[in-house]
């Protein structure tokens, strides 16, 4: 059974850096998606960043460009979000998620498209 557990959430201020963890377990992820998504009160959940497990092609939102970088620990089946220059905005619930249906040269960026998620990480920014 497919397991996803974040970590490493909390309470930073503004301009502060946080790491997220996902660690995957429960089959082989080589042919996976590993997406970060997030949602913040009265808001719907919004794709954040995403990773290839195999090959590492890697995509971000544009509001996160610069500022988060995804990556991940083949030996540790984690996926890592990096976080700095934090703002306020980025106040959410933080999400991993694994889709293990996209094509090669898909760029899944809808929560639908996402078949295993885990339960959740969250990240306060205070100004």
């Amino acid at each position: 059974q497919v397991q996803l557990v974040e970590s490493g959430g909390g309470l930073v201020q503004a301009g502060g850096s946080l790491r997220l963890s996902c660690a995957a377990s429960g089959r082989t992820f080589s042919s996976y998606i590993i997406g970060w998504f997030r949602q913040a009160p009265g808001k719907e959940r919004e794709f954040v960043a995403g990773i290839r497990w195999s090959g590492g092609n890697i995509y971000y939102t544009d509001s996160v460009k610069g500022r988060f970088t995804i990556s991940k620990d083949n030996a540790k089946n984690t996926v890592y979000l990096q976080m700095n220059s934090l703002k306020p905005e980025d106040t959410a619930v933080y999400y991993c998620a694994a889709d293990g249906n996209s094509g090669v040269y898909s760029r899944p960026v809808r929560s639908y498209e996402y078949d295993y998620w885990g339960q959740g990480t969250q990240v306060t920014v205070s100004s």
